[in-house]
């Protein structure tokens, strides 16, 4: 018999289990709809995937870069959903906000990349 791994099987359950929240509690309440879809919930899978992954000798110097990508990298995403923000407040549909969105973020995402090379850090 297979055993499951969990790191790939536990991310993917509970963010099936955060969409069905969001889709019950925005009947309900908006504002508990809206944190539980911003909740932090990846990331500290991540953490822990990527923690319990390598040898304890190498965790004290790569997980402080490791949580700094982390934070650097939700500008982009703050970026997107500033966009999504604006393109609603604008009467804007679905499809063109995520679409838009998603190019924003990716250019972001570019950008920052680029910074940190050019910048190295």
């Amino acid at each position: 018999m297979m055993a499951v791994d969990w790191t790939k099987v536990l991310p993917v359950v509970i963010s099936m289990l955060i969409i069905l929240a969001v889709a019950v509690l925005r009947k309900y309440s908006p504002l508990f709809a809206t944190i539980a879809a911003v909740m932090p919930i990846n990331i500290p899978l991540a953490v822990a995937i990527v923690y319990l992954g390598m040898p304890d000798e190498e965790r004290a110097a790569q997980m402080p870069p490791f949580a700094s990508g982390l934070a650097i990298n939700l500008l982009p995403t703050f970026l997107f959903t500033v966009v999504v923000w604006w393109m609603f407040h604008q009467g804007y549909g679905l499809w063109i906000t995520l679409i838009v969105s998603y190019i924003v973020w990716a250019l972001g995402l570019g950008l920052l990349l680029a910074l940190r090379a050019w910048l190295k850090f």
